[in-house]
């Protein structure tokens, strides 16, 4: 079956899709990268027990003429599972330096210094 004919059937292209979602799960990278991986899954047929053939049937081609096409869907589900990536705050805190100088100017206040800089430690 064309390639460019499976686009136009919606269960083909969701087909194709899940296929390329699965390589990218199983190596979080992108074009060109993932193309080696898409490869290796088809000849071994990870992904549902799918081969060349298989997936060519689904829309998912690795000719050279195809490439474009087929970085195109790649880069669909990268930016896909990017927008779906928690986003995570790092904070970076600086450590705190006891000295004698703010020991004497707040004699309240250093006993509580000392207890957080001993506790750190």
């Amino acid at each position: 079956m064309d390639s460019r004919r499976c686009q136009d059937d919606p269960t083909t292209a969701t087909a194709a899709l899940d296929f390329i979602r699965f390589c990218h799960r199983r190596k979080r990278v992108g074009w060109p990268e993932l193309y080696d991986e898409m490869c290796h899954v088809a000849s071994r047929g990870l992904y549902r027990g799918w081969g060349f053939s298989e997936l060519a049937e689904h829309g998912i081609a690795f000719g050279l003429s195809e490439m474009p096409r087929l970085a195109g869907m790649v880069t669909e589900v990268v930016n896909q599972s990017a927008e779906r990536r928690p986003r995570v705050l790092v904070g970076v805190m600086a450590p705190v330096a006891v000295l004698a100088d703010a020991r004497e100017e707040a004699p309240e206040d250093s006993r509580l210094l000392g207890a957080l800089v001993g506790a750190a430690r």
